[in-house]
């Protein structure tokens, strides 16, 4: 994928400095269609005086509008806020952290990078189970139901799985068929990306899809039990975690110190 130029202007637009900036969603999965919005996530550093009081403020900055006639929609996280969640066993946050889709990086990009390796194990796999029941369970509720909502559990038990074998995020969807070679994932993404009216599926589909379902969270719960990941978070990871959190919030205070001169 090309980053779009806007892209770059937009997140050079943003409130706070950014670490990074990547984009997830339908694109990061493999199967935008043409109208799919922007899902820009990254990690900023809020200035020392939003930090120090009582309230801190814009741990998390949202936008969601049209800017630049791109359809956005803006997450990012203060660097600590990022930095927890990286401890806490999210996948959500390591397929942001990455994305092959980049939009801004840095030195320290590259350096949480490096540290996140060690806070990944083999208990992530508890994310992509609560995350594609959640996704199935917002499938069944829909009438009729879409496709869309489908590859979404599919991304999701696949990335659990190859993370669990390989120690890898991989979130496109494309790609990870390239190992599992499911039939049907061809054929579901161009019934998305032909439009609604191809969109829906019928009772034989769910019928189908729901022994699929069930067989791929087998497959999940065998690859965690067979993964060679750790068990626990490496504690070097969360001191060197620390340091860089330490290190960007004093870079920023030298650099304002600098421009005020």
């Amino acid at each position: 994928m090309t980053i779009d130029p806007r892209l770059h202007r937009i997140t050079a637009a943003q409130p706070y400095p950014l670490l990074f900036a990547t984009i997830s969603g339908a694109h990061l999965y493999g199967f935008p269609s043409p109208d799919s919005d922007f899902d820009l996530r990254g990690v900023h550093v809020l200035p020392l005086e939003k930090i120090v009081g009582l309230a801190v403020r814009d741990e998390t900055v949202q936008d969601e509008r049209i800017i630049d006639g791109l359809e956005m929609d803006i997450v990012t996280h203060d660097a600590k806020q990022f930095f927890g969640l990286l401890l806490k066993k999210n996948g959500y946050v390591l397929e942001q952290l990455y994305s092959p889709l980049v939009v801004q990086s840095s030195v320290q990009h590259d350096e949480l990078k490096a540290i996140a390796h060690g806070c990944i194990t083999r208990h992530h796999s508890h994310h992509y189970f609560g995350f594609s029941e959640t996704q199935w369970n917002l499938f069944l509720k829909e009438s009729p139901r879409r496709v869309k909502p489908l590859l979404y559990v599919y991304r999701v038990l696949l990335t659990g799985i190859w993370l669990m074998r390989t120690g890898e995020i991989e979130a496109n969807l494309l790609t990870l068929n390239e190992h599992f070679h499911l039939p049907f994932i061809h054929e579901l993404v161009q019934r998305k990306l032909a439009g609604p009216e191809q969109s829906t599926l019928d009772d034989a589909d769910i019928a189908f899809h729901s022994v699929e379902y069930q067989r791929l969270r087998s497959m999940l719960q065998q690859a965690h039990d067979g993964s060679t990941l750790r068990e626990a978070l490496e504690e070097s990871s969360r001191k060197a975690l620390n340091d860089l959190l330490v290190q960007v919030r004093l870079d920023k205070v030298t650099a304002r110190a600098g421009k005020a001169r």
